[in-house]
């Protein structure tokens, strides 16, 4: 077959199984499969296919026809300008996420960087830790509950020479670390999706391909961000800063959670919730009052 051929068919079967773009993704499968540039497709139209790849194409078409996510056929996304490595043990990077780095980077106190432990929490392909690293040469810990996660991140880390500046720790939230750490940048994109939401009202990609764990925030998306300010208490130095991506819906219940003082410890403070490029509420920042303090960590950590 002709490029130009496979080009119509993939669009076609994409278009009908209610792809959005489905032109746009069926190009981009074929040049991921022929090694072919965009231009070089269109001014090699009727060029004949190796049989080799035209199958490959067909294969891929197919499992984007089943609906699943363009990034985990093809292996990659790209993020902050940079290609990162993602599989189905990871959700698939997003704009909301770079909205996130991109407030810490533009906000957070450029001494939290390097006074007390920087952690990208519930880490998942590990693409925070590996910007933030980049962008501020901070040594950064990523830490996520899962092991295949942690597999992906660290093929990201691999992938971008950050092996000397990211630590990768497998760790229920904070609990692989002793209770003297502690941690003046707090960076998270926590599961905070509602479980009736998972059970139907997403999209078929995410529900049947992208990992539940790195998605369940339980019956009301609010189980895991509870625990982070739980565990936080206590953990996070004077001065020290979360920011956390939040679901649309959550600044009021964030909000309110974190104005709550836990006994002994000091206050949050400057909490604020940033809106993302489309205007919904997206990214919630807040300081522990105080002055930073230098320490060090005491965990489990995977080089």
């Amino acid at each position: 077959m002709r490029l130009c051929e496979l080009l119509k068919h993939g669009a076609a079967t994409l278009q009908q199984a209610g792809v959005e773009a489905a032109e746009l993704e069926a190009r981009l499968l074929l040049e991921a499969f022929s090694q072919m540039g965009r231009t070089e497709i269109y001014l090699h139209q009727d060029k004949e296919v190796d049989p080799a790849v035209a199958s490959a194409y067909f294969t891929g078409i197919a499992r984007r026809e089943k609906r699943e996510p363009l990034a985990y056929i093809l292996a990659e996304r790209e993020f902050w300008s940079q290609p990162f490595f993602v599989d189905p043990r990871v959700l698939i990077p997003r704009p909301e996420t770079e909205f996130l780095v991109d407030r810490v980077l533009t906000l957070a106190d450029p001494a939290n960087f390097h006074h007390g432990l920087v952690i990208d929490l519930c880490c998942g392909s590990g693409v925070i830790a590996a910007v933030l690293a980049m962008e501020t040469k901070a040594r950064v810990i990523a830490a996520d509950i899962s092991a295949p996660a942690l597999a992906v991140a660290r093929k990201n880390i691999l992938r971008h020479h950050l092996a000397e500046q990211v630590t990768l720790v497998q760790t229920d939230l904070l609990s692989a670390f002793s209770r003297s750490s502690r941690f003046s940048l707090v960076v998270s994109n926590p599961p905070y999706v509602r479980r009736a939401e998972l059970a139907g009202g997403l999209a078929r990609e995410v529900v049947e391909h992208e990992p539940h764990l790195a998605l369940d925030g339980g019956d009301d998306g609010m189980m895991v961000i509870n625990r982070i300010h739980q565990e936080l208490a206590g953990r996070l130095c004077p001065g020290g800063q979360l920011f956390m991506e939040i679901g649309a819906d959550q600044a009021g219940p964030v909000m309110a959670l974190f104005a709550t003082r836990c006994a002994g410890v000091p206050a949050f403070e400057e909490l604020t919730i940033h809106q993302d490029y489309a205007g919904r509420d997206r990214v919630f920042q807040a300081r522990l009052a105080g002055a930073t303090e230098e320490l060090q960590v005491n965990g489990q950590t995977d080089h």
